[in-house]
């Protein structure tokens, strides 16, 4: 068979970046689906993470600088997918003396093939920014029909396999029964399960009644850890492995007297105290390219488990957190698992919250203790209780500052996540909370993020997360979501989350209690 050309995946991407209608995303994205099933397993694998916005060989060491300077587009298309995946490879693996020169000559090769259409989704590719309207949740969808099998099998395995592309070729070629073969493995990581929000710990408890965990919120770094004999990994919540960076991490998972392991935990900066450095600290820490040895020295890291999916032979997500935590219990020492408590009683949830707050914390999270470890999901199982109202959202644009800042990109525009467009919807922007190091980054940062340099307002590619504080939310007619954010003040830049990860609009309406 003919190798499918890129070009009709281009044509899928636009058709579907050009309709509002989720259900024509969705059988657009499964006409394509089916062709690149029909080409190979391979195919199927690349077409549909490349429609979900992503690079199966992850990061390929290219910025969008490396895409400024670029040969003259082709007037006639002549890449096949399979193309791309070879170039793909290239630039991920080069390293080492010369590997400027072949990353650069990679560029060049692949892009003067391409046509302007093609360069469109190559250039989005390469600097992690697809713009079509759906990615990732519809792209899900698309492959559900494309296989003809029930969404919710294919979302499973798509979560215990870390990725949706990761089971495009079983759903496509063997459908539902090679989908049920998809299972938590040691080395692979999963979606981590995530928590909704509640204002208070007393609403956290509302919908059902019995007990709850309340456990401490640590302000660290989400890690899962992977133990198979002598062999450990440590992985982030975006499922990149940082095991180098973090040996303290992996210390205390070769020490659990278990086989085989998988945990889900936090790893955190204490000062001498016990209380919480700043998040900045601790993300410093597992960001840096420096000797890990000399960083454990200066920045030590304490490990917090606070739940485990598997244990030796035994798969744990389906259990119930009571069981879970008694596994937990039994195989990691007192001081390395999470502080909570088990209550049914809100106002000694309160109590706990409340000292968690004193002593520096970010807060709690209430989970229900017979609710199963539901990776990739947000829903009521897990829910987080601040002692602010917070949300992360995505910068839009950012104006020039005026009076003592100028010269800096000041006010920040805030935007949460619309899922049925694929957009921002803008909520409000600010200044406050800005610190005269924080004006200096993220006026380096959104410089290179420009994508329109106006006279006042700078329009930058939506890749930058900010936990935003803020008062209340506000109807207003100023915004298109027709909700303004109250006294809205920032935090910190998350450089742990993507766009992708940030809250959404409809978080927002039910925070305002419009949903």
């Amino acid at each position: 068979m003919t190798p499918l050309p890129l070009s009709a995946v281009v044509a899928a991407s636009m058709d579907v970046a050009a309709t509002r209608s989720r259900t024509a995303k969705v059988a657009r994205i499964a006409e394509v689906l089916r062709a690149a099933a029909e080409d190979s397993p391979r195919t199927a694998l690349l077409v549909t993470a490349f429609l979900s916005g992503q690079v199966p060989q992850g990061r390929l060491g290219v910025g969008w600088r490396s895409l400024s300077d670029l040969p003259a587009a082709a007037s006639e298309s002549t890449l096949t997918v399979a193309d791309v995946d070879v170039a793909f490879t290239t630039l991920a693996e080069a390293s080492g003396a010369g590997s400027r020169r072949v990353r650069r000559d990679t560029l060049d090769g692949l892009f003067s093939r391409a046509t302007e259409d093609e360069r469109q989704l190559l250039g989005g590719l390469v600097a992690g920014e697809v713009r079509q309207g759906a990615l990732e949740g519809v792209v899900l969808q698309g492959l559900a029909v494309a296989a003809g099998v029930p969404e919710a099998e294919v979302r499973r395995a798509a979560m215990l396999a870390g990725r949706t592309f990761a089971v495009a070729a079983e759903a496509l070629l063997g459908g539902a029964e090679a989908l049920a073969e998809v299972t938590l493995q040691v080395g692979r990581p999963v979606a981590p399960m995530l928590a909704g929000s509640a204002p208070s710990v007393r609403e956290a408890y509302e919908g059902s009644a019995g007990p709850r965990s309340v456990e401490r919120k640590l302000d660290g770094i989400r890690v899962q850890g992977h133990k198979s004999g002598e062999t450990v990994r440590v992985f982030t919540r975006g499922l990149d492995d940082i095991t180098a960076q973090v040996p303290e991490v992996a210390e205390s998972l070769a020490a659990l007297s278990v086989r085989d392991a998988v945990l889900d935990g936090e790893a955190i900066a204490l000062l001498p105290d016990g209380r919480p450095q700043p998040f900045q600290v601790t993300g410093a820490r597992t960001a840096s390219s420096k000797d890990p040895a000399t960083l454990r020295v200066q920045v030590p890291l304490s490990t917090f488990w606070f739940d485990v999916l598997l244990v030796d032979d035994q798969v744990l997500l389906d259990e119930p957190l009571s069981a879970r935590r008694t596994v937990l219990d039994r195989i990691v020492p007192a001081g390395e698992r999470v502080l909570g408590l088990v209550t049914d009683d809100p106002a000694a949830a309160t109590d706990f919250f409340e000292s968690q707050v004193a002593a520096g914390h970010e807060g709690v999270v209430v989970k229900q203790v017979d609710a199963p470890y539901s990776a990739g999901r947000r829903g009521s199982g897990w829910t987080k209780v601040k002692p602010r109202h917070t949300l992360d959202l995505v910068v839009l644009a950012v104006e020039r500052g005026s009076g003592r800042r100028v010269g800096t990109l000041s006010n920040i525009h805030l935007g949460a996540r619309d899922p049925e467009t694929g957009g921002f919807v803008m909520l409000g922007k600010t200044f406050k909370g800005m610190t005269d190091a924080m004006l200096a980054w993220q006026t380096e940062r959104f410089t290179e993020l420009a994508v329109d340099a106006g006279e006042w307002v700078v329009t930058v590619r939506p890749e930058q997360v900010v936990e935003i504080a803020f008062d209340g939310l506000q109807r207003s007619s100023r915004y298109p979501g027709g909700l303004a954010l109250r006294f809205a003040r920032v935090l910190r830049y998350r450089d742990d989350k993507t766009a992708g990860e940030a809250d959404t609009i409809d978080t927002v309406r039910a925070l305002a209690g419009l949903d």
